[in-house]
């Protein structure tokens, strides 16, 4: 994704916004990087809210994503509420993040985007920041199937639950790191709890072991069937954004914004007077303003979207537990 020209329409629409304490924000409107703004619902679309009392403890999560601004953008709320609710959980970046983000050189945005991403999890919660290196823009040109065969190996070494990713199914989806990564991670969750997949880690001490849980999350139009309550988590979110200053969309863009309006003589009361409040509020009412609208679509503050692939049931499975009764 273009992450520096983001939400370039609607900073510029920002600028242009009188500089009153009660100043209105942008009126809310369904939107993504497609410029579709096309969401479907399945029937029956579940609304998962914030749980108290850690009823996940002990569960593993794997948040994977081919850059370094996915997973805060579209799941970090996701990934907040469920280390709360008593998940452990690792980062998993697939590319090495070498085609965006400020620097001189390749190598020196490498190394910005890696400081980032272990930032990133580190505001998530996650024990764990691991980097698959394959190259920025080119994975389509990698062999999907070694792909697999390194992530069948994470999820049974750290025993992953479930997962968040791109939607392998998404339209319209142009990035080639990101449908490769999905579809790598739905065949690989798939056949990681087979012994005879990659039967070496079998007989190398590791288990059989498949993620029962799949969050998958688009840019573009999907169909959706989950939508997770957000709000608790909201600001917590935006502090993982702003790790992001290498390539965005949050970063210091609200501080850069604040200059540009001061060189002027002009003034946001929306990003107060500091550069912190500044990237705080610009990353909270701009940058994830999706999270806002698709709260309000739904009664919340704040949402995210998902198509939720939950663990499967056999019909003996669920006959027993409805019907069996004590001997």
């Amino acid at each position: 994704m273009d992450r520096r020209n983001f939400l370039a329409a609607a900073a510029g629409a920002a600028g242009h916004l009188h500089a009153q304490q009660n100043a209105p924000l942008p009126e809310p409107r369904e939107f993504d990087e497609s410029g579709t703004g096309s969401v479907s619902f399945t029937p029956g679309v579940v609304v998962e809210r914030h749980r108290t009392g850690q009823p996940h403890k002990g569960k593993v999560l794997a948040a994977i994503q081919p850059h370094c601004d996915d997973v805060p953008i579209f799941a970090a709320g996701t990934v907040l509420k469920l280390i709360d609710e008593g998940y452990t959980g690792i980062l998993i970046t697939t590319t090495d993040d070498s085609m965006a983000g400020e620097g001189k050189t390749y190598g020196e945005i490498v190394l910005k985007n890696e400081r980032d991403t272990n930032e990133v999890a580190r505001r998530m919660g996650l024990k764990e920041s691991l980097f698959l290196n394959y190259p920025n823009h080119n994975m389509d040109a990698m062999p999907v199937i070694e792909m697999r065969a390194r992530l069948v190996y994470i999820f049974r070494q750290f025993k992953v639950d479930t997962v968040l990713v791109y939607d392998p199914s998404g339209l319209y989806e142009r990035n080639p790191d990101h449908y490769t990564t999905a579809r790598a991670v739905e065949w690989a969750a798939a056949v990681a709890g087979t012994p005879w997949d990659y039967p070496e880690h079998i007989k190398g001490g590791l288990q059989p072991h498949s993620p029962r849980e799949r969050y998958y999350f688009a840019r573009g139009p999907q169909v959706v069937n989950r939508v997770v309550d957000i709000s608790d988590f909201m600001d917590r979110k935006v502090h993982v954004n702003i790790a992001n200053v290498t390539q965005g969309p949050a970063g210091d863009t609200g501080a850069r914004l604040r200059k540009r309006l001061a060189d002027q003589g002009k003034k946001l009361a929306l990003l107060g007077d500091d550069d912190e409040t500044a990237n705080r509020q610009y990353t909270k009412h701009f940058a994830l303003m999706r999270d806002r609208v698709r709260g309000q679509k739904h009664g919340m503050q704040y949402a995210e979207y998902f198509h939720y692939i939950g663990p499967d049931e056999s019909p003996v499975d669920d006959y027993i537990r409805r019907h069996a009764v004590p001997k």
